[in-house]
């Protein structure tokens, strides 16, 4: 089915349990909306990388909570 494109005017929505749910892929999130947002991506990276993935999934929720929502 093809249809017109729809403005989303809600939070980002990334599900953990697809693709979006790499940390590499949630690093590279990271990255881009810690630029966006004027925070220190280099040092939320080094934090999400200092143990397992659900640290990382916590550092990443922690940082960017209000603006994205995590589904498992």
């Amino acid at each position: 089915m093809i249809r017109n494109k729809q403005d989303n005017k809600g939070p980002i929505v990334i599900d953990l349990t697809g693709p979006d749910g790499n940390v590499f892929k949630l690093m590279g999130y990271a990255k881009s909306f810690a630029k966006q947002l004027n925070l220190d991506g280099d040092a939320i990276i080094k934090d999400m990388m200092s143990s397992d993935y659900e640290h990382a999934v916590k550092v990443f929720d922690d940082a960017f909570g209000d603006f994205v929502i995590l589904e498992r």
